[in-house]
């Protein structure tokens, strides 16, 4: 049994040693063995197999921003869960009510920004255009549209 702190972090340290060992000797391989062939298509971004299109610096959506920092506010809070769970048993009924109280403030949030429509990425149905209208209209007639009540 480990009677001094520097007993008890020497497996830990052996570990990071042992690490770095490795990693530094798969790399050294990678490096040594490994085919390196420089030519433009192995240069080009890879997107899934799909060829690159347009410019990298092109902008998001502040949708996509609002999501994305509500899901780390989200995930952070799902954190407090843990050390809630390891004193459950020492704090009882305490415990318990505040959990509820921490669990309905979360809720109200996530209500709250899903009324708002921040979590919605797409355009509500009613602004979307009938699904192939614009086929459509090419091969209609203007009269066909006077009909339709089509105005062009």
């Amino acid at each position: 049994m480990p009677n001094t702190p520097a007993e008890h972090w020497i497996p830990v340290l052996l570990q990071v040693i042992l690490a770095a060992i490795i990693s530094g000797a798969l790399l050294t391989l990678s490096l040594a063995v490994g085919h390196r062939v420089k030519n433009r298509v192995k240069d080009m971004a890879y997107e899934c197999g799909i060829k690159p299109t347009g410019d990298a610096r092109e902008r998001f959506s502040v949708k996509f921003y609002l999501v994305a920092m509500l899901f780390i506010v989200f995930d952070i809070e799902a954190i407090f869960l843990y050390p809630w769970a390891v004193v459950y048993k020492q704090l009882k009924m305490f415990a318990f009510f505040e959990m509820l109280v921490f669990i309905v403030l979360i809720l109200a949030g996530f209500f709250f920004i899903w009324k708002k429509g921040v979590l919605e990425w797409a355009l509500p149905e009613r602004d979307l255009p009938p699904a192939g209208l614009h086929e459509m209209l090419v091969e209609v007639s203007p009269s066909e549209l006077n009909a339709l009540g089509v105005r062009k």
